[in-house]
């Protein structure tokens, strides 16, 4: 795949931390292009555990909530483990709305999550 346009990649031990490049992550086709960038690590370089580091983020659409969704049954089908972490209160409060509180396992801090892979 080419360099990755929506997100940035960096490795810590054997965790894979994602950062988003998109402040607002809304417009549909960067919403696709997201999707397949993240399904990449997970279906074609095979990364077991996944960070997603939302610091960057101040808005999320119910299409990128749903990307996510996808990530996580893929993840959990190739035998890897996802979680979330950095994520501003109000689009966690998305998150709670959604109930995806429950899916997700999220922390306020990046090392917190890396720690627990």
């Amino acid at each position: 795949m080419a360099d990755p346009q929506r997100i940035t990649i960096s490795d810590v031990g054997d965790v894979t931390v994602v950062q988003f490049v998109d402040r607002k992550i809304l417009d549909e086709s960067n919403i696709q292009d997201l999707g397949r960038e993240l399904f990449h690590l997970v279906e074609e370089e095979g990364r077991k555990k996944l960070v997603l580091n939302f610091s960057n983020v101040e808005f999320l659409s119910s299409a990128a909530l749903g990307k996510l969704i996808t990530l996580d049954k893929k993840t959990k089908q190739n035998g890897g483990v996802l979680k979330l972490s950095n994520i501003r209160p109000e689009i966690f409060e998305v998150f709670a709305i959604t109930r995806l509180n429950k899916l997700f396992t999220i922390y306020d801090e990046e090392a917190d999550a890396v720690a627990e892979m």
